[in-house]
């Protein structure tokens, strides 16, 4: 995945390639490499040249070329490219809607509203490339990578999935089981039941133990007893495939 940046003030330029570097060390498995431009002209350019990358993030307001011209020479060439805009005025919202942008973020940047548009963005991305845990929460449904999730605990009727980012979204009340809730996700490999009411995904656990697993947010999960020599086995079995 290829990543743009594309600011022609420096200094923000630099905020926003560190605030992408934290966002890799937090999601380690997400793979991306970033080009930064501080001159619009020459990514415009390479855009009609067709030279494409998967997100662009884009400041509004640039000399030569503005984050418009360049949203919609991207629209020309796909619509599926993500286009995230970041600028110091409101003014320009309604031309960010014309372009698609999946975001509009105002400076100065804050962490949370860029990780949440990362978010957003990776999420878009993945319905094209890997399953998602659809979640209904009292805001609308949710599409959830499996890859972001670390852990879904039924808590008093309600799922709580905690993600890598340490955020815990929560669903509405559930009128099926939590067995029912969880089986499509079971079945699409890479998370077990570990106790009646969590599940966890095998890609974050940081050490198993016989009665609990703790995972890489530092949560200690319970391990029914039930259940514990299972998913010693599995986990195991995940292991060794994962490093073979």
């Amino acid at each position: 995945m290829k990543i743009v940046i594309c600011d022609d003030c420096i200094e923000d330029l630099v905020i926003i390639k560190n605030l992408l570097l934290t966002y890799k060390r937090i999601y380690p498995k997400v793979e991306f490499e970033m080009e930064k431009f501080s001159d619009a002209a020459k990514l415009f350019a390479k855009i009609q040249r067709r030279e494409l990358a998967d997100i662009y993030i884009l400041d509004m307001i640039m000399s030569e070329k503005s984050g418009i011209d360049i949203g919609n020479q991207i629209r020309k060439a796909g619509n599926d490219i993500i286009i995230i805009y970041i600028t110091s005025s409101e003014d320009y919202a309604m031309e960010a809607y014309g372009v698609h942008a999946v975001r509009y973020l105002l400076k100065p940047v804050k962490e949370e509203k860029f990780f949440e548009a990362m978010d957003y963005a990776l999420s878009y991305m993945s319905r094209k490339t890997e399953p998602v845990y659809l979640l209904k929460t009292k805001e609308g449904f949710m599409s959830i990578p499996y890859s972001r999730i670390e852990y879904i605990e039924n808590a008093s009727r309600h799922l709580e999935v905690s993600l890598m980012s340490g955020e815990r979204v929560k669903s509405i009340f559930i009128r099926r089981s939590f067995d029912e809730e969880i089986q499509e996700i079971l079945n699409n490999g890479g998370f077990i039941q570990v106790h009646k009411s969590f599940i966890i995904n095998l890609s974050y656990v940081k050490k198993l133990t016989m009665n609990s697993v703790i995972m890489e947010n530092g949560r200690n999960i319970p391990v029914s007893r039930a259940r514990a020599l299972g998913v010693r086995k599995e986990y195991l079995l995940y292991v060794s495939e994962e490093y073979r």
